[in-house]
C-alpha cells in the first residue's frame, strides 16, 4: 500500500527577539535580522505525521516548504526525526508572499506532486499568527479540512479520525481522504533528532546548496539518491505569475514592534469593606468598569 503524507512546514524568524531592524521599508520581514527556527506548531504537525506513518504499512512522510535556500534546513531537521525527504519551493518570485500568495504557490506545488492522501500542517506560523495558509491551501485544492487537531486517532484507506481541541471542549471528527489537517500547539511535542538518522542525512542538500558549498560531492549524491532534496522554482510548477509574491499579496504590513509588558502602579488591599468600596468608586470614576 502506498500512502503519501505531506507536511507543510515553514522556517520562521524568531519573533521572540524582535528588534528595530525587524522590518524592511517595503513592509516585509527582514529575515536576515532575526534567527531562523522551525515553526513550533509545524513541529507538532510533523509529529502527528510520523505517528500516522508508523500505523500504516508502506506510508511515507515528505515535507514541503517555501522560502530561501536556507529553508532547506527544516527539511533536514524533519529527516533527522523520521521524514523520508522533502521539497523546497524557492525563488525571488515568491518573496514577500502573504497568506494568499503563499497558499497559491503551495497548492501549485502540491498539484505537481500528484496524489497525496493526507496533508498536515501547523495551525499557524509565529511570524504571522493568521492561521490562514492551511485552510486556504485546502480550498484551492478542493480538499476537505479538519482544523485545530490535537491527535490523529485512526486512519485507513478511505477516512481519517482526529481529536480536535476547541475553545470549550474536545470533539472527535471523521472525514474522507484525501484530507488537509491543521494541528494545534497543544498536540504532543515532536520527537527529538534520531542519532542514526542525523548521521544518515547530515549531507542531504538542495541543488543550490551543492553549488554554493564549493565541495565535490558528485559521487556521494549519485550513489545515495536519498540525500538529494528536490528544489523547485517557478518554472517547475504551473502557475499564474500575478498570484505570486508581492503582486499576489494584497496584505501589507505597516509596522512591526516589540511590545514588552511592564508592571506599573499597583495597589494592595487588606480586604476591608472601606478599601474595597474605595477601589470600586475609583474604577467607576475612571470608567474601567461601569
Amino acid at each position: 500500500m502506498s500512502f503519501k503524507i505531506l507536511v507543510l512546514a515553514k522556517q520562521v524568524p524568531d519573533t521572540r527577539n524582535v528588534g528595530k531592524d525587524a522590518m524592511k521599508a517595503d513592509g516585509t520581514v527582514n529575515r536576515a535580522a532575526l534567527a531562523a527556527i522551525y515553526n513550533p506548531e509545524d513541529l507538532n504537525a510533523l509529529e502527528q505525521a510520523l505517528r500516522l506513518k508508523s500505523k500504516i504499512e508502506g506510508a511515507s512522510v515528505h515535507v514541503l516548504t517555501m522560502g530561501p535556500a536556507r529553508a532547506a534546513e527544516i527539511i533536514r531537521e524533519s529527516m533527522y526525526r523520521g521524514a523520508d525527504g522533502g521539497y523546497l519551493l524557492s525563488g525571488r518570485e515568491f518573496a514577500g508572499s502573504d497568506t494568499l500568495a503563499t497558499s497559491y504557490a503551495l497548492a501549485c506545488a502540491i498539484r505537481r506532486l500528484g496524489k497525496v492522501d493526507v496533508i498536515v500542517c501547523g495551525r499557524q506560523a509565529i511570524d504571522g499568527d493568521t492561521a490562514q495558509v492551511g485552510p486556504q491551501v485546502a480550498e484551492k485544492l478542493g480538499l476537505p479540512q479538519i482544523t485545530y487537531t490535537e491527535e490523529i486517532l485512526d486512519c485507513n484507506s478511505s477516512e481519517i479520525t482526529v481529536k480536535r481541541r476547541l475553545e470549550r471542549g474536545v470533539e472527535v471528527v471523521k472525514g474522507p481522504l484525501p484530507m488537509l489537517i491543521t494541528v494545534n500547539g497543544t498536540a504532543p511535542d515532536c520527537r527529538p533528532r534520531h542519532a542514526k538518522l542525523t548521521m544518515k542525512y547530515k549531507h542531504a542538500a538542495t541543488l543550490t546548496e551543492k553549488q554554493e558549498s564549493g565541495s565535490d560531492y558528485t559521487d556521494l549524491y549519485t550513489s545515495h539518491p536519498y540525500l538529494n532534496i528536490e528544489e523547485w522554482g517557478v518554472s517547475q510548477i504551473e502557475h499564474d505569475p500575478q498570484w505570486l509574491g508581492l503582486s499576489g499579496s494584497p496584505t501589507k504590513v505597516k509596522q512591526i514592534e516589540n511590545v514588552v509588558f511592564t508592571a506599573k502602579e499597583s495597589k494592595r488591599l487588606t480586604g476591608s469593606d472601606f478599601e474595597i468600596e474605595s477601589l470600586m468608586k475609583e474604577l467607576i470614576t475612571n470608567h474601567t468598569i461601569g
